[in-house]
């Protein structure tokens, strides 16, 4: 029974990611490269879609909010992460973790509403050519992007909310590097049944609402393509979806299994976190970048812009 909000235990220690100490430099070195690349790629797209007037459209919009997305979500964790690698104190306290754990929470679940915005988006440009500009508004989009993070921050909300009023009164050291709800649970000792439906149902409410969003339009998006009857044609339409398709097997994936199965093992649940967490947001830039003709070009523009400016200022000093 409880025995008054967290009035036994007041801070958790995170373990972490498991490794001898020797290691964990090298794994401190590793992670804190890979933040720092994240960084870059996503404020460069951030950058690029909002300075190149000839990505000023509804796929780039999204684009740029799934970027400051994959911002938030990184700079939630890692940090904390690359604490409690060097660290010998790993703790973090009861409030600050429910924090963390909102922001995981809120973020990833914005995260998902915009991967099903974005799925609709392309499902409108190859099926509906013609009507593009009228079905994606500018208002429109944007209705769309401020009801993702509303949704996705009132989902966060609830949960945390719950979570909250749990009691932690022996067990206090969690396998992980970051605070998250299933993690949470195990350690309380209070009765979690209610908290466990609640993030169930609308895990499962979250999860399945945004799947069948995308699943039905990619079952028109591939319907329309394998209709067009010229294969450069079929190609041009798959490479406009199929950085997002990629995006979403990454991303939606391992968030939705963390969530949904919140009793895996230790080792699961780190390579699940760290999938979404880590390596989604590292690699989402190069997949958009690579893979688009377009950003490539506004890449370019921005680069030979910058090094002319810069050439001017040396030319005027």
């Amino acid at each position: 029974m409880a025995t008054g909000n967290h009035s036994t235990i007041t801070e958790f220690i995170l373990l972490g990611l498991p490794a001898q100490p020797q290691i964990r430099a090298l794994l401190f070195a590793l992670f804190l490269e890979l933040y720092l690349v994240t960084i870059m790629g996503n404020l460069s797209m951030l950058l690029v879609v909002r300075a190149d007037s000839q990505l000023h459209a509804p796929m780039y919009f999204f684009l740029s909010h799934l970027s400051f997305l994959d911002l938030c979500v990184t700079s939630v964790t890692v940090p904390k992460m690359l604490e409690t690698l060097l660290s010998q104190r790993k703790s973090i306290s009861v409030k600050g973790c429910l924090t963390q754990e909102f922001f995981v929470f809120s973020t990833a679940g914005t995260e998902v509403f915009l991967l099903s915005v974005m799925a609709y988006d392309r499902y409108a440009a190859i099926c509906h050519p013609l009507l593009y500009g009228q079905m994606m508004s500018r208002q429109f989009c944007g209705g769309l992007v401020w009801a993702s993070w509303g949704l996705g921050f009132l989902d966060a909300l609830i949960n945390t909310l719950m979570a909250w009023n749990l009691d932690f009164c022996e067990s206090y050291v969690m396998p992980h590097f970051s605070c998250e709800l299933p993690s949470l649970f195990s350690l309380s000792c209070s009765d979690v049944s209610s908290n466990f439906a609640v993030l169930l149902g609308s895990t499962v409410l979250h999860a399945f609402g945004t799947f069948l969003l995308i699943f039905f339009s990619y079952m028109h998006i591939v319907s329309t393509i394998l209709s067009i009857s010229t294969t450069t044609g079929r190609s041009k339409a798959f490479s406009t979806c199929s950085s997002h398709f990629t995006t979403v097997i990454l991303f939606y994936g391992s968030a939705c299994l963390r969530y949904f199965v919140p009793n895996l093992n230790s080792s699961m649940e780190l390579l699940f976190s760290v999938q979404y967490c880590v390596v989604t947001p590292l690699v989402n830039p190069f997949i958009y970048s690579l893979n688009n003709q377009e950003v490539k070009a506004a890449l370019k523009r921005m680069l030979q812009k910058g090094l002319h400016f810069k050439s001017q200022r040396k030319i005027r000093k």
